[in-house]
């Protein structure tokens, strides 16, 4: 996809988001068994010091930090002389009603899943537009194509996160660079089931009935979530795809599931979806 690394021979990769049991740390596992040389980002580097035994680098990236996003780049393109990819994969889902939310929970959620994915593409770009080549992949969710109740200002990000990808797409291509959306649906993270557990119960809050509804149907799917769920390692080989092919797809579904359930909403008129939505979600018969 690009020239090979001046100084190795080998691709180098840089991964936001990593986490232990996450999809960053299992796209960093499986493209440095693919050859690649990974750098992984984490806010808490010393809680991955079992990827460094592999052969993985671990670095200091917080997305919400401007110096740690230019340190981060600055110190692989001195290492490195370039980077082929950039694996955007920081992010976190924060619960409750849209009424309810404080506006500066909402400005963190959207700090972390667009602001800093924003951020790191530009940090990234002057270097691959010498280099005339390299690839973005951007980790929206099927969330970027269709909403739940009580999860929108996270719809919100992965929308915006679909967009952008799709500008962005268009205006590098003159520079031999790509952009590949990846749209899992629930993933069997640790990650996921302390969203789930996070569900706020507010006392005072009118939507209280509601989100004890929602929180109850979504710890019972989680409860059988090595069933409903993708394994972070199936999202990393998804990951791994995009960036050996040579003409990769602009958007990836993990599973054909997903890809069902994404034709289903879209091809029920709006009232049609959210009554159905309503119903699996164990809301339907709530009294408020």
């Amino acid at each position: 996809m690009t020239q090979e690394n001046q100084f190795t021979g080998r691709k180098v990769a840089l991964i936001t988001g990593v986490s232990k049991g996450g999809t960053g740390e299992a796209a960093a596992l499986a493209l440095t068994r693919a050859g690649w040389i990974v750098y992984a980002g984490a806010r808490r580097p010393d809680k991955l010091a079992d990827l460094s035994a592999q052969g993985i680098t671990v670095i200091r990236l917080d997305v919400t930090d401007e110096a740690s996003m230019r340190s981060a780049v600055e110190s692989i393109e001195r290492a490195q002389g370039r980077i082929d990819a950039l694996v955007n994969n920081a992010a976190y889902g924060e619960m409750g009603a849209v009424e309810d939310v404080p506006l500066d929970q909402v400005r963190a959620q959207f700090e972390t899943n667009v602001f800093g994915l924003v951020r790191m593409c530009q940090l990234v770009l002057p270097l691959m537009r010498r280099q005339r080549g390299g690839r973005i992949v951007n980790l929206s969710s099927m969330g970027g194509e269709m909403t739940t109740p009580f999860a929108g200002y996270y719809h919100a990000t992965k929308y915006a996160v679909e967009s952008l990808s799709d500008a962005l797409r268009m205006e590098v291509v003159p520079f031999g660079i790509d952009v590949i959306v990846i749209q899992p649906g629930g993933i069997n993270t640790p990650l996921a089931h302390q969203t789930v557990q996070s569900i706020p119960l507010g006392e005072a809050s009118p939507y209280r009935a509601q989100l004890a509804a929602f929180r109850k149907v979504s710890e019972a799917m989680m409860g059988m979530s090595e069933q409903v769920n993708v394994s972070p390692e199936r999202v990393a080989e998804v990951i791994v795809s995009t960036l050996i092919r040579d003409q990769p797809l602009t958007r990836y579904k993990v599973t054909t599931q997903d890809m069902d359930e994404i034709n289903v909403a879209r091809s029920a008129a709006d009232r049609e979806r959210d009554a159905a939505l309503r119903q699996q979600l164990g809301l339907a018969d709530v009294e408020v």
